[in-house]
């Protein structure tokens, strides 16, 4: 980019009239301006100086008096460059193609005779629609739009539990996370500490299962010199590490019987003594617990100590699988798809319509994290620019019988339609409506028919 050009915002006319090319260069001189007049060059352009916005007459050569050619190049241009926005112009009474145009992903359309002023307006809010989506972006690469860092979910499902965190994680309340392996126990325990008025503090997690019994005690609660042979040194446990801050109890349901009347001392009494150790000493730590298994069975089989289940669970989250999350799946695995591209440089563009079905209809018995696994494997196995079902190796998706009731069918479709839509955009109502080929208020009126917020 040259001095002359630095600092004006770039625009890309695609018009085959020489005159009417005139017109638009002297009206958007302020412009860095490209023009094309086919097809070809304009995706020569797209390609090369990544235009935030585009013009884009519809009756373009080698067939002017028709259409196609137009939206054949409104939808090369899209695929190239999805965030771009193409404000179509069409013939006087034209309204038809316009709309099929909206349908496609065209921001906006202009009705020729070509006013200046109003589509310089028109092209104004393009551009500044453009840079507030490249800002909202900018923000959440960097983790600064939502406090839930790392949490991507749109169902109502988790949006209640989300909502239960933020307003939970102010608080000192020991929280009880429930849910299966791989539903992100351990992301919610992260965001409750983050949320809270700990966040500077150490967020300190260990999982019960994961350590030998005869080592966990000194995990948790330290060791003096000579406690027992090997211990050459004083070492503090992960209790007293975590002072001040946030402790993580992942898989509570596998801590051994024999230290769980210890743990309820150290809850109750808010001191612990090393092993080999006898001064007690004072800690101030707020306690997480997550686990997969049912307490209440535990405890109705005498596995688990009841008045510790009441002493961790002042509140406790369910969280549901990923089978019950309505929307999730595909987003999640847009966002895994989108990381690894982030990381690896991949020329990965997405998900085929198959595997993008195929991905809604299977349960995900490992939830999150089965779905992070076949979508890494995908990544580095797809040899295309999609990823198919096979890459994934799930097993394509059957359709549920459909319903006789003409009603029910509508709601049904459109119920889907409308989920799909928001997961696909990330809850974007406007990119959704687009999607959609509807209009926002009429999207608004369908997300609260169906209860979707």
């Amino acid at each position: 980019m040259n001095a002359e050009t630095a600092g004006k915002r770039s625009l890309l006319i695609v018009e085959d009239d020489p005159g009417l090319q005139k017109q638009l260069r002297w009206s958007f001189e302020g412009y860095d301006l490209h023009l094309a007049g086919d097809r070809e060059s304009a995706v020569k352009l797209v390609r090369r100086r990544e235009p935030p916005v585009v013009t884009l007459d519809l009756g373009l050569p080698p067939d002017p008096a028709n259409a196609s050619e137009g939206l054949a190049t409104l939808e090369e241009i899209l695929k190239l460059a999805p965030s771009t926005k193409v404000i179509v112009v069409t013939g006087n009474d034209d309204r038809e193609n316009a709309v099929r145009a909206i349908a496609l992903g065209a921001y906006d359309f202009y009705q020729k005779p070509v006013d200046a002023d109003i589509l310089g307006l028109i092209v104004e809010r393009a551009h500044h629609l453009h840079e507030l989506e490249q800002e909202n972006r900018r923000l959440t690469d960097e983790g600064g739009i939502s406090p839930l860092e790392g949490i991507i979910a749109a169902s109502a499902e988790m949006t209640r539990v989300c909502a239960m965190v933020e307003k939970v994680a102010p608080s000192d309340a020991r929280v009880l996370l429930l849910g299966e392996s791989g539903t992100g126990k351990e992301l919610l325990a992260r965001a409750l500490h983050d949320l809270s008025g700990r966040r500077r503090e150490r967020f300190v997690a260990i999982n019960c299962a994961a350590i030998p019994e005869a080592l966990l005690e000194s995990e948790l609660f330290g060791y003096e010199k000579g406690a027992f042979t090997g211990a050459v040194k004083q070492t503090i446990g992960k209790i007293e590490h975590a002072s001040g801050g946030t402790l993580f109890l992942d898989e509570i349901g596998d801590l051994p019987q024999s230290l769980q009347a210890k743990l309820l001392r150290f809850l109750q009494e808010r001191t612990i003594e090393r092993l080999g150790g006898r001064s007690e000493i004072a800690v101030d730590v707020r306690v997480l617990c997550a686990t997969h298994q049912n307490l209440q069975e535990q405890i109705a089989e005498a596995r688990f100590r009841e008045d510790l289940y009441y002493r961790i669970s002042e509140i406790s989250i369910e969280i549901p699988p990923l089978r019950e999350r309505k929307g999730d799946p595909i987003l999640l695995a847009q966002a895994f798809l989108h990381r690894y591209h982030r990381e690896h440089g991949s020329k990965i563009k997405g998900f085929s319509e198959a595997a993008v079905a195929a991905i809604e209809a299977y349960p995900w018995p490992g939830n999150a994290r089965e779905l992070e696994n076949r979508v890494k494997r995908a990544a580095i196995m797809v040899e295309g620019s999609l990823v198919e079902v096979s890459d994934l190796e799930l097993p394509g998706s059957e359709q549920e019988p459909m319903p006789l009731n003409l009603r029910q069918v509508r709601d049904t479709a459109e119920l889907q339609a409308v989920r799909r839509a928001l997961s696909l955009t990330a809850n974007k109502v406007a990119s959704a409506a687009e999607m959609l080929g509807v209009s926002r208020p009429t999207l608004y009126a369908l997300m609260e028919k169906f209860g979707l917020k």
